[in-house]
């Protein structure tokens, strides 16, 4: 028993994790306090959503690719397949998140600031799942360099 938890400390505790979380966190509270910063300035949370989306995707795709990831390649090429699969990801989240403050907010009448904490818990998981598997992907550069 004590092996395979140290084989799991070990598999999902490291340099890539542990900068995603100090990342994520960083990210998140970008997108909070464009999001808290708007909603004080009594701009619909719609609005505020799109603004703070916005604005943690930009800030969280260069440190995802730089410090998490340790992608390295900036030829053009590179840079625009890992963006545009960055976004495609990001967009899909974006989805999820606006679809659950929708529901929540406009339908079940929830506080608004208190479901955008709910909903950033499963943000954040799918993010570094997107990221690890599909965008920043070192097999997949890799393979391509092979090619």
């Amino acid at each position: 028993m004590k092996e395979k938890l140290e084989a799991l400390w070990k598999k999902y505790v490291n340099r890539e994790t542990i900068t995603y979380i100090i990342f994520g966190v960083l990210t998140t509270l970008v997108n909070w306090a464009i999001y808290y910063g708007l909603r004080e300035l009594n701009v619909d949370y719609k609005i505020a959503q799109i603004a703070a989306w916005i604005g943690a995707v930009i800030f969280a795709f260069f440190t995802n690719k730089h410090f998490v990831f340790q992608s390295t390649d900036y030829t053009p090429r590179v840079l625009l397949a890992e963006f545009w699969k960055f976004i495609a990801a990001r967009l899909l989240t974006f989805a999820i998140e606006t679809a659950f403050l929708l529901l929540t907010v406009d339908v079940l009448h929830q506080n608004d600031r208190i479901m955008k904490l709910v909903i950033s818990v499963v943000v954040i998981i799918l993010n570094y799942v997107f990221s690890k598997l599909f965008i920043f992907n070192r097999k997949e550069k890799e393979k391509a360099d092979e090619d």
